[in-house]
């Protein structure tokens, strides 16, 4: 296969589901069988894309890029001449992508055809998953940074479309709403990013801009610009994948179908933030890094303890997507760079099972999501269960799953990182959440499939969902067995996937003291944008001493979680209530049942500031501005009135006066004019007779 050849695959991968997405969207209504056409899209497009992937991956080792000009500026204002490309990079993360997040919208198209069966806009969801689809490969296969901001957007609109879908529902239609707005916020950061990398660097091109950099060329001369950039950049992870403080919307955004969810919050969109960060990861300064693991792990964290006691099943499941992806974030910030994108991968997997899941048992329930009304259901939808087992317990990190793997491989990189650099908060936080990850996990499973039933009439008519929807839950729960990935079952760091296509790239930018062990071993690596980085020997040795570490370690608090669960909701051997009617322990309680106010917090800070900024300057538009208008008009209409009357009365008056005296003038003298020639001669000798009588001549 030639280079050509897996351009164009590539190109077709991108535009198929746009296509799609047209066509059922214009003909849908005519065609109501139309949606199948975009099924039958998207699944060619995940087999183009294991044909690219495999391609990739066993023919060539070097990364492909394609690219066109896009916009030709000989001189403009400020910028001078410059050129802006649109292009395609195809890489090892690329193709993995590619693969994930075809298969996973594969497997959503395939589940709700079932689920959705019957909804009157049922045509309209499956173009609007066509549209999500394509907005997301979108920001898998570009080679620059602004090409990424507009698909960015793009999936910001497309997950409104889908999250609001029951638009009729105020919740569904408020929680796309809140969706849209919080992710705008993160997504200002990276928009004031991305300018200051272009003003220094004139082309938003990711390979361009990282060659001047490892040539020495700093924003406006200075680490601390670069330094601001990445963060800034980072603001729009910080949005997309839920990161504190911005991950509010998430949880509201499982008011959306519950295939939605799986697509959106599992393996894409919330997947897509996470992906920003490991193609910016060579340009990260070592403030900019440490700012990305506090802010991984204190999500992490937070989301954690949140997801111990709530009780709607895909809310649960939510917050424990932003607790993972915290976890993502965590790794990329402490260098642990293929492990993060190890775990995207791996997560995507059992916890697009655990959405399937949880929407299978919604609809076996008729749409019942409170797991404190289910139970015994292990009975009724055996294949559901084990497939929801094998994925919660991948995320729980046990062993001979894949999540055991990768969540090894980001422990130990903590690890590493609070003995390289004294920031040992970070790993205590990681592994006190891989504790809270096990037990609330399996306090789902245990309420929902175990004990018995809380609703018998539910419970009674409940049954296993059609093979259309449960196939996808046997294939995703496959993925997240260990075998696909390594074949050594106790650590990652030994697998084939992490040491040959998994590749951390060599820094291109200037480390302190601090981070001295991320730093490439030779000059030729640190100007290498595309090498393999070859760390220095403390940080191999420290690696290497986390490893087994962090391994036993999160075995221990894993299972400890997992007892702990079991304890409370399968044996019965602690009392739940009664534990919470102490006065600490019912505040905790009810302050991680109520997720910490936060959204209340934000409603009386934010939203309520908002809105009174909005008022204050509402009135002041209206009573200052308006009222000086207004003013203004009146006093013209006032002073235009008086000087109406001054000049109708006293100008015109004058001048209508004037006209009367001559016309009443003219018409007293008009009785003397009778055109006569005696009444003249009288008048003449009478005017004589008074002449003489005045001057007396004689």
């Amino acid at each position: 296969m030639s280079e050509s050849l897996l351009i164009n695959l590539s190109v077709a991968i991108l535009f198929l589901p746009l296509l799609g997405f047209i066509t059922v969207v214009i003909l849908g209504k005519r065609f109501p069988k139309l949606y199948l056409l975009e099924v039958g899209i998207v699944s060619i497009a995940f087999i183009l894309s294991l044909v690219v992937m495999f391609a990739k991956l066993a023919y060539f080792p070097k990364d492909i890029i394609a690219e066109f000009t896009w916009i030709t500026m000989g001189s403009a204002p400020f910028a001078g001449s410059f050129n802006i490309d649109l292009g395609i990079k195809i890489d090892n993360i690329t193709v993995m992508m590619l693969f994930v997040v075809n298969l996973i919208s594969m497997l959503v198209h395939l589940f709700s055809i079932e689920y959705m069966h019957g909804d009157k806009r049922y045509t309209r969801y499956f173009s609007y998953l066509g549209l999500f689809t394509f907005s997301m490969l979108g920001i898998v296969l570009t080679h620059n940074i602004l090409m990424m901001y507009i698909f960015w957007e793009l999936v910001g609109v497309s997950s409104y479309l889908l999250i609001g879908f029951w638009y009729e529902k105020k919740s569904a239609s408020d929680a796309g709403k809140k969706a849209f707005i919080v992710n705008r916020i993160g997504d200002i950061g990276m928009f004031l990013g991305i300018l200051i990398l272009w003003t220094n660097y004139k082309t938003f091109t990711f390979d361009a801009i990282y060659s001047q950099m490892a040539a020495g060329v700093m924003p406006f001369g200075s680490s601390a610009w670069l330094t601001a950039a990445g963060i800034l950049i980072f603001m729009g992870a910080v949005g997309k994948s839920a990161q504190f403080p911005l991950h509010v919307w998430l949880p509201d955004a499982m008011e959306g179908p519950t295939p939605v969810s799986a697509l959106i919050h599992a393996a894409t969109m919330v997947a897509a933030g996470v992906y920003l960060v490991t193609r910016i990861f060579v340009m990260l300064t070592a403030d900019a890094m440490l700012v990305i693991a506090v802010v991984g792990a204190f999500t992490s964290l937070v989301a954690a303890t949140i997801a111990l006691t709530q009780n709607d099943i895909k809310k649960v499941l939510a917050y424990s997507t932003v607790s993972q992806l915290g976890y993502m974030v965590m790794s990329l910030g402490v260098g642990a760079y293929a492990f993060a994108f190890f775990h995207l991968v791996t997560h995507a997997f059992f916890k697009a099972c655990m959405f399937l899941g949880s929407g299978s048992v919604i609809h076996a329930m008729h749409h019942e999501q409170d797991i404190r009304n289910m139970g015994g259901l292990k009975k009724k939808m055996p294949i559901t269960y084990y497939t929801f087992l094998i994925s919660t317990l991948a995320i729980s990190g046990i062993p001979l799953t894949s999540g055991f793997l990768s969540k090894d491989g980001i422990l130990a990189g903590t690890l590493a990182f609070g003995k390289l650099t004294g920031h040992w908060l970070i790993p205590i936080m990681a592994f006190t959440v891989a504790g809270m990850t096990a037990f609330y996990m399996f306090r789902l499973v245990l309420l929902t499939f175990h004990g018995e039933p809380r609703d018998h009439h539910k419970y009674d008519h409940a049954h296993e969902s059609p093979k259309l929807m449960v196939a996808p839950l046997v294939i995703l729960a496959g993925l997240s067995i260990f075998i696909w990935y390594t074949p050594n079952p106790i650590g990652a760091d030994a697998g084939w996937v992490l040491s040959s296509w998994i590749k951390t790239p060599a820094q291109v930018v200037p480390y302190n003291t601090r981070y001295e062990f991320m730093r490439p071993s030779t000059e030729e690596q640190k100007a290498e944008v595309h090498g393999e980085i070859t760390h220095s020997v403390e940080y191999t040795e420290t690696m290497h001493w986390a490893h087994y570490k962090a391994m036993f370690a999160s075995l221990a608090v894993a299972g400890l979680g997992i007892l702990i669960a079991m304890l409370f909701y399968l044996w019965k051997k602690v009392d739940v209530d009664k534990m919470i009617e102490g006065k600490i322990m019912n505040t905790l309680y009810r302050g991680s049942l109520k997720k910490w106010k936060i959204d209340e917090l934000y409603d009386a800070t934010a939203v309520n500031g908002t809105l009174q900024t909005g008022n204050g300057l509402s009135w002041f538009d209206q009573k200052i501005v308006d009222g000086a208008v207004n003013g203004s008009a009146w006093l013209t209409r006032f002073t235009s009135k008086l000087s109406g009357l001054f000049d109708t009365y006293v100008v015109d008056g004058m001048v209508n006066f004037t006209a009367l005296f001559s016309g009443f003038v003219g018409l007293s003298f008009r009785k003397l004019q009778t055109g006569k020639v005696q009444t003249y001669i009288v008048f003449v000798v009478f005017g004589v007779i008074i002449l003489l009588l005045l001057f007396k001549p004689f």
